[in-house]
């Protein structure tokens, strides 16, 4: 006997109450952007100083940086997250932990699920801004420090500027990894895109429109921050730095 298709079940109520199961979807939707653009906050913030430190000349500086990369790079991602929302709360004073575990859902998942991701994010991160500087010429720096400037000021005002806009294709790419990877974030309770379309099939038993949704979402979604993203690459290159690529990214 073949699969039913039926479509229709998209505008049909979900048993939730929140309207039909493409409301539902959408709900699930907005978790994921929320989970995803806060969880981009803490790559790009911690893997920016990462990165930058690991290009100093503080052996020691630059050993601790290499240290944080080798740990959170080396541990598959859906092990960080039972780590960081099982374990984690257990490492604690008693009264941290118990405060944590008992933070209302869904926002103790949504907790967990923006620092596993915004930390296993951040050391890819900081490997693009560790190779986007070392790929400067030494000229560059020699420059900085011959007008004068600090090391801060000459990373600041001359290096990390250049650096940001040579690196801006692989962060987009990492942008649109963090959205995929919050997907995750279901296995720790986390009503998400893939969480409730999981939750659909288990309704409707239409596992194929479902998750063809849910596909559908996915693709609009990158599709519109690879748009934005190529948009502000041709706003901030730097003539000579880069060179364009008919092919995109």
């Amino acid at each position: 006997m073949g699969y039913h298709w039926n479509w229709s079940i998209l505008f049909q109520p979900e048993p939730g109450g929140t309207g039909t199961y493409l409301h539902f979807l959408l709900g699930g939707l907005v978790w994921t952007l929320a989970t995803a653009l806060s969880a981009w906050v803490i790559a790009l913030a911690v893997g920016s100083v990462v990165g930058t430190l690991r290009t100093t000349a503080n052996p020691w500086v630059v050993r601790a940086g290499n240290f944080y990369v080798e740990i959170f790079r080396n541990i598959p991602l859906i092990v960080q997250m039972f780590l960081w929302f099982f374990v984690f709360p257990e490492l604690l004073p008693v009264k941290w932990g118990d405060a944590i575990k008992q933070i209302t859902p869904p926002w103790g998942s949504y907790y967990t699920a923006v620092l596993c991701l915004g930390v296993f994010t951040s050391v890819r991160v900081a490997e693009q801004v560790r190779a986007g500087i070392q790929s400067l010429p030494r000229g560059q720096r020699m420059a900085a420090t011959a007008m004068g400037l600090t090391q801060a000021q000459a990373y600041r005002f001359v290096i990390l500027p250049q650096a940001f806009r040579i690196i801006l294709p692989p962060l987009t790419s990492e942008f649109m990894n963090i959205i995929k990877n919050s997907s995750v974030a279901y296995t720790i309770g986390l009503a998400e895109l893939t969480g409730r379309s999981r939750a659909m099939q288990e309704f409707s038993f239409q596992p194929f429109e479902a998750f063809a949704a849910a596909t559908t979402l996915y693709l609009i979604t990158n599709v519109v921050v690879v748009l934005g993203m190529r948009w502000l690459e041709r706003r901030v290159r730097v003539p000579g730095l880069i060179a364009v690529e008919a092919g995109g990214h």
